[in-house]
């Protein structure tokens, strides 16, 4: 199926991705990523939870100064004190947390299903009185029947409800699944729909995908892929994935994908993974012969898109893998003229000494090692 070109991207690295183990973001560093993914042209954003009061308030209020440029939601539990208090901070759009799944319902909240459908519904004509945006989860459609989803999703619409959350939270299905939920609430709503999905298998993107593809209109991310467990759907990903798969632009500058990366990375105190997709730092770097050999001859070789595209950058790594052309090109780079006997002994003295440098060989130990091959092929 075809994706709708009106999508909406919605970034919850303020709310969900905070919600990461061991990560808590000062007042001043939430306020700084939240102006840097409304510079980035992130356009929705779930910001946090107010009823967590204290800082994270004041970091909300600072925040909300920016509400006429971009769309704030704020995170409520099913509780209506919550979402009052949300209002009393100049909230427009708001959020509210309800399960759906028999599981979660017992255990989580201690509630059955007729609560649920009086509650979502009281809850949402409440907002709407006030004028707000009103979303409102499905949380655990992984462990709920698609008819109660129907059901459920039927109730919300007419009590005015303007998105369904479809989450998937604890992460247990796979795209088929997933689509398959998304296509079954589509037929018994017309209420638009949210993709929520949980990394647990290592899904999370293709999940998004694949309900976006099946007729839900606004999707969440995290920057570096962050969140509650394995985390959320990456930011980067789905911006390039629906770029390159679907020709959509999702209106986020892909130029800042890199430098956004590496500034949450820093705020969350997580390093980010060499091989992590669109912005790692392996990404656009090459060792191996084969692909060196023709990245100096044309970049398209062995990348699927130009670092710049994302504001990353390109390495040419001497290593063990190396061979003769990226050791001729870099030393003659630095003016160092090469032959070929030389060229052959220097590249056994790199595969040697590769043990030595795991990040790559430096450009003055190869120097070294060149003049050390000139003197043993003499």
């Amino acid at each position: 199926m075809t994706i709708q070109q009106n999508i909406i991207l919605e970034d919850t690295t303020l709310r969900d991705g905070e919600q990461a183990p061991g990560v808590a973001f000062s007042k001043e560093t939430k306020v700084s990523i939240f102006n840097s993914l409304v510079d980035a042209g992130v356009k929705w954003i779930e910001a946090g939870i107010p009823a967590m009061k204290g800082d994270e308030v004041l970091a909300l209020e600072e925040i909300l100064e920016r509400k006429n440029e971009v769309n704030i939601i704020g995170w409520n539990r099913g509780v209506l004190e919550d979402i009052k208090y949300t209002f009393s901070l100049g909230f427009k759009a708001i959020h509210i947390g309800l399960p759906t799944s028999n599981i979660h319902l017992k255990h989580s909240v201690s509630k059955d299903r007729d609560w649920l459908l009086m509650t979502a519904g009281d809850m949402i004509k409440f907002a709407k009185d006030k004028g707000a945006f009103v979303s409102i989860s499905a949380e655990d459609v992984g462990r709920t029947e698609i008819s109660f989803l129907q059901e459920y999703a039927a109730t919300v619409e007419q009590a005015g409800a303007d998105r369904l959350r479809l989450s998937d939270t604890i992460g247990i299905l796979n795209s088929q699944q997933y689509a398959q939920r998304v296509s079954a609430v589509r037929q018994a709503s017309v209420i638009d729909l949210q993709c929520h999905c949980h990394n647990d298998f290592g899904l999370a993107v293709a999940n998004t995908l694949a309900g976006l593809e099946a007729g839900a209109r606004y999707f969440h991310v995290c920057v570096n892929a962050m969140g509650e467990r394995a985390g959320m759907p990456d930011l980067a990903q789905m911006v390039m994935a629906l770029q390159h798969f679907h020709q959509i632009d999702t209106g986020v500058d892909t130029r800042q994908l890199t430098r956004l990366s590496q500034k949450v990375a820093q705020a969350s105190k997580h390093t980010i993974s060499p091989w992590q997709p669109i912005v790692g730092g392996n990404v656009f770097a090459h060792e191996s012969g084969i692909h060196v050999n023709g990245m100096l001859k044309d970049s398209k070789t062995f990348e699927p898109f130009e670092p710049e595209q994302v504001g990353g950058q390109r390495r040419l790594v001497v290593g063990k893998h190396s061979g003769r052309a990226i050791l001729q090109n870099m030393l003659e780079e630095d003016s160092i003229k090469t032959e070929p006997q030389a060229l052959e002994y220097c590249l056994a003295l790199v595969r040697k000494a590769a043990e030595e440098y795991p990040g790559g060989i430096p450009t003055h130990v190869l120097h070294e090692l060149y003049q050390q091959a000139e003197g043993t092929s003499t």
